[in-house]
């Protein structure tokens, strides 16, 4: 079985896809997730590499690939030093999503089917990425690593 044209994303509320969904001019998909740029040096201080962002995706109806606003929160470094309250990293980058997704008119949570795509921010690889391995075809959400696959029902692995 082939990667299908349009991939199929369950919506799971408390999930990893609790920011998905319908909005009046297509589909959307949120996340706030941590990220490395590519080829970064491990033994070069990964703490400040380690980057949290905001992020939010959206498609046309028919899962095509519209635009992305992506705003980086802070460094893994950054959150350690104040790991908790309203200014912590964390609070920052969710406090954003949430105001990406007030934007959005007439938004409702639901499952969604999107086309690859990509785009790379700061280093970053960003994107839902297809392949096949052994004739074992895949789709990767990229940078919050979910992995689709057969039966193509919208589930997810991590």
């Amino acid at each position: 079985m082939a990667v299908p044209e349009v991939i199929p994303i369950a919506y799971e509320p408390h999930g990893r896809t609790d920011a998905i969904g319908f909005y009046a001019d297509g589909q959307f998909m949120g996340s706030v997730t941590y990220a490395f740029p590519k080829d970064f040096d491990l033994d070069s201080g990964w703490e400040e590499h380690k980057r949290l962002y905001a992020v939010l995706h959206t498609f046309d109806a028919e899962g095509r690939y519209r635009d992305s606003d992506i705003w980086c929160a802070g460094t893994w470094a950054e959150q350690q030093r104040a790991p908790q309250g309203p200014d912590s990293v964390l609070s920052r980058a969710r406090a954003h999503l949430a105001t990406l997704l007030r934007s959005l008119p007439r938004r409702t949570y639901t499952d969604i089917a999107i086309r690859p795509f990509q785009l790379t921010i700061d280093g970053v690889l960003f994107g839902l990425v297809t392949g096949e391995d052994e004739d074992d075809p895949w789709a990767e959400l990229h940078p919050d690593n979910l992995g689709f696959g057969a039966p193509w029902d919208g589930s997810y692995d991590t």
